[in-house]
């Protein structure tokens, strides 16, 4: 394999990622942390499926109890993801080996309190407990402030990344990672190489954000990982797919089988996503408030298969944390509740519909953008 970036070593629980160490596979647990039983199987499936780390997501007091169960009965290298709740931080942290936070979400909750201030006070809690910590940036969700002064969207991405480094070094944390994601392949692969060419130091983790169904969501994460990976950037890695609860190993599979593709030089021919239809959904995962949310997106991919030569993307997401921003750039936007999904187009909502009636009104609109485009 290509020589990698001189990244430094951070540790997460027993394994090690960047600092020349072999590339980490991740996955995420698709169960409410709450739950503590069905989150322990998942965890450890994916354990076993060869996941050097599992993600588990926690919003609430149930889910930080749950979390704190599920430590003792799970020998995985846990990462809590905290979202829109930091404050939680505190709660967390005893029961994990890494934190990740979204630098975009950090506005949420204490507005007046300064940024650097709560980055600060994350460090301090991970510290005290042996934490590393992920910045994660997601193209969907990037901090309003950085939005507005950069109105590139990739440059926004990569300074608000570069931005939480540098509170994070002055402070004296080095125990950290960053992601930048997007749901385009080659924005992911501009961002990362942007990034790794000011701070080469940092370890990275690589995905494709709402990747969507098997094999799209496979190929599109390869066409970024192969660009990236043999120039030496990255150090840890997840493929993020639109699958049942019960299937979700197939995240570490696809990985598995990526890495060993990259280290034998197979490089396979893959299609141009930016020149016909694009469906993107995001991986099944805890904060999914239906998990009908997973057979509506392969419904979609079937009732839309007649306009595939358009231009067109359409953006099915599963929760309130991606489904209001990152449905926004879509042509067509479904952003899934509890028990109705929000119909759009662009940024504006066109109407609320349940699981059931939904589909149709999707195609009429598609109907409509082909018309309005021939």
């Amino acid at each position: 394999m290509t020589k990698r970036n001189p990244t430094r070593a951070i540790r997460i629980g027993r394994t090690h990622i960047g600092g020349g160490h072999p590339i980490a596979i991740q996955s995420m647990c698709a169960t409410h942390t709450s739950d503590v039983d069905e989150t322990l199987i998942q965890c450890e499936q994916l354990r076993e499926a060869g996941a050097d780390v599992v993600r588990v997501a926690v919003d609430n007091q149930k889910d930080v109890d749950g979390l704190a169960a599920l430590r003792k009965l799970t020998k995985a290298n846990l990462v809590v993801d905290i979202q829109e709740n930091f404050p939680l931080v505190e709660k967390v942290a005893p029961h994990v080996d890494k934190i990740r936070y979204n630098p975009g979400h950090l506005h949420h909750l204490q507005k007046d309190r300064p940024i650097a201030d709560k980055v600060g006070w994350i460090a301090r809690v991970a510290k005290e407990n042996g934490c590393a910590i992920r910045i994660g940036v997601n193209c969907g969700s990037v901090a309003p402030e950085f939005l507005e002064k950069y109105p590139d969207q990739q440059d926004a991405i990569v300074e608000s990344a570069l931005f939480h480094c540098d509170i994070l070094d002055r402070i004296g944390f080095t125990e950290y990672c960053v992601s930048l994601k997007d749901s385009d392949p080659a924005k992911v692969v501009e961002v990362n190489k942007r990034f790794a060419a000011k701070r080469p130091d940092v370890p990275l983790h690589l995905g494709v954000t709402e990747a969507g169904l098997p094999p799209d969501g496979v190929i599109k994460t390869r066409i970024a990982f192969e660009q990236l990976i043999t120039q030496g950037i990255g150090d840890t890695i997840r493929v993020s797919l639109t699958v049942p609860n019960e299937a979700k190993s197939a995240e570490i599979a696809a990985g598995r089988q990526i890495l060993d593709d990259i280290e034998h030089g197979r490089f396979r021919s893959v299609p141009d996503f930016g020149k016909g239809l694009n469906i993107i959904s995001c991986p099944s995962c805890s904060r999914v408030e239906n998990e009908a949310f997973v057979n509506l997106a392969m419904q979609v991919k079937e009732i839309t298969a007649y306009a595939k030569e358009h231009k067109i993307t359409i953006a099915v997401m599963g929760c309130r944390v991606n489904g209001p921003g990152e449905t926004d750039d879509a042509d067509l936007g479904l952003w899934c509740g509890p028990s109705t999904v929000n119909l759009k187009r662009k940024a504006v909502v066109i109407g609320t519909y349940g699981y059931d009636a939904v589909l149709a009104r999707l195609r009429e609109n598609l109907d409509q953008l082909i018309g309005g485009r021939s």
